[in-house]
């Protein structure tokens, strides 16, 4: 999406840091271990001296020179090499360290903008950092059954809230299995704490981890940024709205706690049904149940939502209260 050139400047400082940062890890790995094992310093120079010597007699002429060094050269690094494992470290611990690997922290591969700049636009203009501290402790890693009750059944699945989480679990990590090969939206629904904005972000982290371009919003930020995007009506509301149709995953957390009204209601339409047209993933979580959804935002969303979205419910006791009890 087109950025303003403060932006521009802003993101690129960013990227300009992060190449500086992981230089200097490196630069004190080598210098650390240098100073233990003075030899590879020693190597390194005998190294670099039998390249420019193999240099030197190619340009004079001396086609075999190549062959002749390679050998000393060979020999050279394998005692490098030696020293270093036998120091506990590996072989490969002084090349290069990357935040992203695929672009080697340029933003760029080739011509084109790497998923991880992509990703850097949006948490600039949406301001989505904040997610992503959440995300160090709502992801799987830290997820647990625990405050899901193993004992009394829903009347209707004959499941318990721990075998219905268990059960959503699995319908959540195969839509994440799935994400490149098949299109598909979720709807997450259920009462007041039972775990849906957890799993949301347990979404979130998976799929931002795999380079996929995320947006989230809770409800009332999201209705607030299209309002803005709607009545400014400039060239970079423009964009912004491009971006929230085009990204790998939009996330809507807690829909229903903004107050729906015609504005609302159109726009929401507008953009589930625009996803919905360029195969883009969409997962929504929701307390409202089936019939307060059909109530608040028309039948025409609704039926959007029954026909291209899979239904996941959470129950059980809130969690949040549990856990200030604990």
């Amino acid at each position: 999406m087109p950025l303003s050139n403060s932006q521009y400047d802003e993101i690129q400082r960013q990227y300009d840091a992060r190449q500086l940062q992981n230089r200097h890890i490196v630069e004190r790995r080598k210098n650390k271990l240098y100073n233990a094992y003075p030899r590879l310093r020693e190597l390194d120079s005998l190294i670099a001296s039998a390249s420019a010597r193999c240099g030197r007699q190619l340009l004079e002429g001396d086609l075999d020179a190549p062959g002749r060094l390679k050998g000393e050269i060979s020999r050279y690094r394998g005692e490098w090499e030696s020293i270093v494992t036998n120091a506990g470290f590996d072989k490969d611990c002084l090349k290069p360290v990357y935040t992203c690997a695929d672009c080697k922290d340029t933003g760029y591969i080739g011509a084109k903008l790497c998923h991880c700049r992509k990703q850097a636009a949006i948490d600039l203009v949406y301001t989505q950092s904040n997610i992503k501290d959440v995300l160090q402790t709502e992801n799987f890693s830290q997820y647990t059954y625990k405050y899901y009750s193993n004992k009394e059944k829903d009347p209707i699945t004959g499941l318990t809230p721990r075998e219905n989480a268990k059960k959503a679990v699995k319908e959540v990590l195969s839509f994440l299995a799935n994400f490149d090969v098949a299109f598909q939206n979720l709807l997450l629904y259920g009462e007041i704490g039972t775990g849906k904005t957890f799993l949301s972000n347990c979404i979130a982290k998976e799929l931002l981890d795999a380079g996929h371009s995320v947006i989230y919003f809770t409800a009332f930020q999201f209705f607030e940024i299209l309002a803005k995007q709607r009545f400014e009506k400039d060239e970079d509301a423009s964009a912004s709205l491009q971006n929230i149709f085009d990204c790998d995953l939009l996330i809507i957390d807690d829909l229903g706690t903004e107050f729906p009204n015609s504005f609302t209601v159109s726009q929401l339409f507008v953009c589930l049904n625009e996803r919905l047209m360029r195969k883009k993933s969409t997962v929504i979580s929701t307390n409202l149940d089936f019939n307060k959804l059909n109530e608040a935002y028309t039948e025409r969303i609704f039926s959007r939502l029954v026909s291209g979205y899979k239904m996941i419910k959470l129950f059980g006791g809130d969690i949040r209260l549990q856990k200030t009890k604990a």
